[in-house]
């Protein structure tokens, strides 16, 4: 995942609005209205947020079938996939440098693990 691909991410998700938005989208596609009704948020602040989660290319918009004023949200999880794997890559990292770190303590202490 790029760097600006990430920054967006993670800007989009520091807000509690959007990532309530992100927790219910796991269950499933919603309508917009749906969303702001169950968030008890107006609809131009949750269509703000929406736009932010699209920009983010966190969510994808579609065009409902029975109404075509009508939005349906869903997650891309191909872009939270990307996000998990960077998430992972920088947890390996860590759990280096701790093992590592570990090891020098007990060489330093002369203690066995």
């Amino acid at each position: 995942m790029a760097s600006a691909a990430i920054d967006r991410a993670f800007v989009a998700l520091a807000d509690g609005t959007r990532r309530a938005v992100v927790e219910r989208l796991r269950h499933g596609p919603r309508r917009a209205g749906e969303l702001a009704a169950e968030l008890a948020v107006r609809a131009p602040t949750l269509t703000r947020h929406l736009r932010i989660l699209r920009e983010a290319q966190l969510v994808h918009e579609q065009v409902a079938d029975d109404d075509a004023r009508a939005r349906v949200y869903t997650l891309r999880r191909d872009a939270f996939a990307q996000l998990r794997t960077w998430v992972d890559g920088i947890e390996a990292l860590w759990q280096e440098q701790l093992t590592a770190f570990a090891e020098h303590v007990h060489k330093r202490t002369g203690k066995a693990k």
